[in-house]
């Protein structure tokens, strides 16, 4: 969904399930944050908008894009949510620190998921330049914080329903 062209805040309204009934961790990383509190406005307007109590979404902060992995596992093992909604930006420099930090963000976040068996949503972005982010983060193409969040209450929900069907067979 993230390529030139497309703007990652469009999607069909009625294909989200209703969050209302639904508690979501967000954890947002400090570096960048003119670009990640973007993310993290769009995040939880969408969670609003789709139903989802503020009293319910739990916004914690961390130092870097580095740290979202283990963010999201203190919130996993403190906090009684559904999902983990996960929002940094890594922005390519001259070295090649951006890849090593893109590839353990992304393979962090991963690995909570697994091991939690609950939805640790990638809403990372790793752009080549400060303007590509700020293009993904409430600017003209969009904000991925929108496409994290109805990833959150989709991928809630599809556990939801597996959970259910399995204990009915």
């Amino acid at each position: 969904m993230a390529t030139e062209g497309n703007n990652l805040s469009e999607y069909v309204f009625n294909s989200v399930p209703n969050g209302s009934a639904m508690t979501l961790g967000i954890v947002v990383s400090e570096w960048n944050d003119k670009i990640t509190l973007g993310l993290l406005e769009g995040a939880k307007n969408t969670l609003l908008k789709h139903g989802v109590l503020e009293s319910n979404i739990h916004i914690h902060f961390v130092p870097g894009a580095f740290e979202l992995p283990l963010g999201a596992q203190l919130v996993l093992e403190n906090k009684a949510v559904e999902a983990v909604i996960c929002l940094g930006c890594v922005i390519q420099g001259e070295t090649k620190h951006f890849d090593f930090v893109c590839e353990g963000v992304a393979q962090g976040i991963k690995d909570v998921s697994l091991k939690y068996n609950t939805p640790v949503i990638f809403g990372v972005l790793t752009d080549n330049t400060e303007q590509q982010s700020i293009d993904r983060s409430g600017g003209r193409l969009g904000n991925k914080g929108d496409e994290a969040a109805v990833t959150a209450i989709k991928m809630v929900d599809l556990k939801n329903k597996l959970g259910d069907s399995r204990i009915a067979n």
